[in-house]
């Protein structure tokens, strides 16, 4: 049956009843569940790169962007990236259930708050059909339910993971109906109607795209809008490291939205750092577009506009501005940046722990490249996208951020009407171990 054959909000209900019994899976059935998906991509690999083929023809016919296009490939070397992953979600303790916090509140009276399942998940996401796998694991291994909508330049790639993950949990007994494809944008524009069935929605894309998505929905939404990173070379910074980190920082996957499109070096190490890091990273193929004092420095480099400050290239282009200390270094950051990460180079702990709290970003490093901003490097599994929000989930969102919690109280026959009046009883609130 076509995925557009049943209504898009029989679609939600059908997942928001799945979830309700996925909630209830066992940690050796979900990962069982997980690994099954993981071989059935190593054994599907043909037919997904068979339909990977057809949406990049297509993709070159409609002249996709550049950007769209190199994250629309998904063939071997794909899938021998995601299934590391994979097995490492596998091999990560049950999120759900887990007591975060116990208390006594009387004798025989114990209070819990414990990790649960949101529920249903939405997913809206352009090109990148391996964000669909990672949504999908990460979701079954919290326990929740998935709607999916992927962009329709990567529908055949789409439908055939979709097909595949659906089958795969099928055989592990895994409840039908948990997880659910929509292909147009009629169906993605109803999705964003069902806050009856749906619990939170995730958008991957441009900033467009996610400010519309938050625009038209009454559903909570989880996720950013521009990866503007910087890069700053503090006074102090080593030669070789700072280039080392600039040239990974921006050239290690440029399309991405934790590479850098800023680079800042303090005025005192401007002129011992700029040549040899702006020549690195020219030989790497970046366009390097400066202020006055970087140009000085840099001939080569093009005049940087005030737009450059705040752009996000996605390219083999960097903006580069000498500033006169660390505050203005974290003052141009939390101007221009847009909260996603950023990186300091110096040799000087103090220096760092001044820039880390003064920076107000989901991530930010410390002499290490900022392409580490990513949920399995952190050690998640996975990830279902970053988040610059303060609410909720922050930074690469992986298990926890699929995650709510509810309060469970264990009594033994207890009133409120004891612990009120003039005799009444006295809580003890005593912390208890959640071990």
């Amino acid at each position: 049956m076509s995925t557009n054959a049943v209504s898009t909000e029989q679609k939600g209900k059908e997942a928001a009843g799945a979830a309700l019994r996925v909630a209830t899976l066992t940690n050796d059935h979900k990962n069982d569940a997980v690994k099954r998906i993981s071989a059935a991509l190593m054994r599907e690999q043909s037919r997904i790169e068979e339909a990977n083929r057809d949406d990049l023809r297509r993709a070159e016919q409609d002249q996709l962007a550049a950007p769209l296009a190199k994250r629309l490939r998904f063939d071997r070397s794909k899938i021998d990236e995601l299934t590391p992953g994979l097995a490492e979600i596998a091999t990560l303790p049950d999120p759900v259930g887990r007591v975060r916090s116990a208390r006594e509140l009387d004798e025989g009276l114990i209070l819990h708050q414990v990790s649960t399942p949101l529920g249903v998940i939405g997913m809206i996401f352009e090109s990148r059909p391996d964000a669909l796998v990672q949504i999908a694991a990460l979701a079954l291994k919290s326990g929740n339910a998935v709607m999916l909508k992927g962009g329709s330049e990567a529908a055949a790639t789409n439908r055939v993971l979709h097909e595949i993950i659906r089958d795969a949990t099928a055989e592990a007994g895994v409840p039908a109906g948990w997880i659910q494809l929509l292909e147009t944008r009629e169906q993605a524009t109803e999705m964003l109607a069902l806050d009856r069935y749906l619990d939170l929605i995730i958008p991957r894309g441009s900033n467009e795209f996610v400010q519309w998505i938050m625009r038209s929905t009454t559903i909570p939404v989880l996720g950013h809008a521009d990866g503007v990173c910087h890069l700053y070379l503090h006074s102090d910074a080593d030669l070789e490291m700072a280039g080392k980190i600039a040239v990974d920082s921006k050239t290690q996957y440029v399309a991405v939205c934790n590479a850098i499109e800023t680079l800042l070096v303090h005025r005192d190490a401007a002129e011992r750092l700029l040549p040899e890091v702006g020549a690195q990273l020219a030989e790497a193929g970046v366009e390097l577009r400066g202020c006055e004092h970087t140009r000085r420095l840099l001939p080569e480099a093009s005049t940087a506009s005030d737009s450059d400050w705040a752009a996000e290239y996605l390219d083999y282009i960097l903006a580069v501005r000498v500033v006169d200390s660390l505050e203005d270094a974290v003052e141009h950051i939390n101007t221009y940046g847009s909260g996603h990460t950023d990186g300091v180079v110096c040799n000087d702990r103090a220096v760092a722990e001044q820039f880390m709290k003064g920076v107000d970003s989901a991530s930010v490093m410390w002499n290490c490249s900022t392409r580490f901003a990513d949920g399995y490097r952190y050690g998640l599994g996975a990830e279902v996208g970053i988040s610059t929000a303060k609410i909720h989930a922050r930074g690469p969102v992986g298990l926890e951020g699929l995650l709510s919690y509810s309060w469970r109280l264990y009594g033994s026959g207890q009133i409120v009407s004891s612990y009120s009046g003039a005799d009444a009883k006295r809580f003890t609130h005593k912390e208890l171990p959640t071990g």
